[in-house]
């Protein structure tokens, strides 16, 4: 399946699972913004020259969501996320690397191990959107191990997953804190990071990020 018809795919079902949700009766809305760090895994890649590594260096990140939550243990949320993570290529123990960012757009059904009126919940999570990969570094005519992959000034959008699980603490009636742990996966941004010619990259890329909030809870 092409990344085309993938992110397709999660877009469809993300609305769908939207509009499944928000039609249940008595919804409570929640607001709210977080932040935190963010970690990758790298992805190895191999060269007629030998073998590296390559992907995203820690960085913070910090967005926010809008809400609903059922009467049962079932709600949702559409979340947005911005993440500063610099680019990077590594092998042999040198290192290159390159300003970047993301936006990440996405909406998950979050399942929940308690009723909303209890003050403590804690929840599963899974959905799915789109991410943004963009490089803002300086382009040179000559990059250091270029031979296993080229960091670009350039954008690519991916079809991303979201899966996690996390905690909220009601505070009050109105204000909730919460804590989570996020996966975001998605196929790698070949446009972004730019495999050399005859370089292997293989896998999909994996953003680990562990998030804080807070929320205001509204009818």
């Amino acid at each position: 399946m092409s990344n085309r018809s993938i992110l397709r795919y999660m877009c469809v079902s993300a609305i769908c699972m939207a509009l499944t949700a928000m039609s249940a009766l008595a919804q409570q809305w929640e607001v709210g913004a977080m932040g935190g760090g963010g970690f990758y895994l790298n992805n190895s890649v191999t060269s007629p020259r030998g073998s590296g590594e390559t992907g995203f260096r820690p960085g913070w990140s910090a967005g926010g969501w809008l809400g609903h939550n059922a009467s049962g243990r079932l709600g949702g949320e559409i979340r947005y996320l911005f993440e500063k993570n610099d680019m990077k290529v590594t092998s042999g123990g040198n290192q290159f690397t390159f300003s970047g960012y993301s936006n990440t757009v996405h909406y998950d059904l979050l399942i929940y191990a308690t009723t909303r009126e209890d003050r403590i919940r804690p929840y599963f999570a899974i959905g799915g959107g789109i991410k943004q990969y963009a490089g803002t570094g300086v382009e040179r005519a000559f990059q250091p191990l270029a031979e296993f992959a080229i960091l670009t000034h350039t954008r690519q959008w991916q079809p991303v997953v979201s899966a996690g699980a996390g905690i909220k603490v009601a505070l009050g009636s109105r204000t909730v804190l919460r804590a989570e742990f996020r996966d975001y996966a998605t196929p790698f941004p070949t446009d972004v990071i730019l495999p050399a010619p005859g370089a292997k990259l293989s896998g999909w890329v994996h953003n680990f990020m562990p998030l804080f909030g807070i929320s205001y809870l509204f009818h």
